[in-house]
């Protein structure tokens, strides 16, 4: 019989079918009473194809993250001679939302997980505080001349309102969409972000 792992040619597609059916589980089973025995078995794949590529059952809540991270690191790398720096931060966090929001349902559930594990809501603070800090280190490289108290509240208010909209849209609130995260963040860049170029 074929595995999933064979079958999924995509290494990306078999990551996200991977983490949607540890969520799955996590959801129907709990996060403690699900073994990573009962993940493999449901993704079609090996325990050890798991360890390997996620490292742990935590690894499985936030693998997504972790692509997003260097997606957005890649954003900012790419944008280092950009117009509007600023505003890229902001794309950075809309390329996040809009992952999130294509996947509302595994959002759902993943928020549904981590809000009742503390491990795993200690770690999703570390990961926004990742975000947050891959924003500032951009502002500082490119924005030499800015207060660092104006680029460290500017990133952190990016991060705040986006994290703010992602849990609600993940709670359900069709209101919480990609474009109201545009509206709010274009009023974040015309009130905190300096101009000094």
């Amino acid at each position: 019989m074929a595995t999933t792992e064979q079958t999924h040619v995509d290494p990306a597609e078999f990551r996200l079918h991977v983490v949607a059916e540890s969520i799955r589980l996590f959801a129907e089973q709990g996060y403690e009473a699900t073994t990573v025995d009962d993940i493999a078995a449901a993704a079609g794949t090996s325990r050890r194809t798991l360890f390997r590529q996620f490292g742990s059952k935590e690894g499985l809540i936030f693998a997504d993250h972790e692509s997003l991270l260097d997606q957005v690191a890649g954003l900012l790398e790419n944008a280092a001679d950009a117009d509007d720096p600023w505003w890229v931060v902001c794309e950075g966090a809309e390329l996040v939302f809009a992952h999130f929001a294509a996947n509302r349902e595994l959002a759902a559930r993943r928020y549904a997980v981590v809000s009742q594990v503390a491990t795993l809501r200690d770690r999703e603070l570390v990961m926004v505080l990742r975000y947050q800090r891959l924003f500032e280190d951009y502002l500082r490289r490119v924005q030499p001349a800015a207060p660092r108290t104006r680029i460290v509240a500017y990133a952190a208010a990016v991060t705040a309102v986006h994290n703010y909209l992602l849990r609600r849209m993940s709670r359900g609130d069709r209101e919480a969409t990609e474009a109201a995260l545009d509206a709010e963040l274009r009023r974040l860049r015309a009130t905190l972000a300096v101009d000094t170029g």
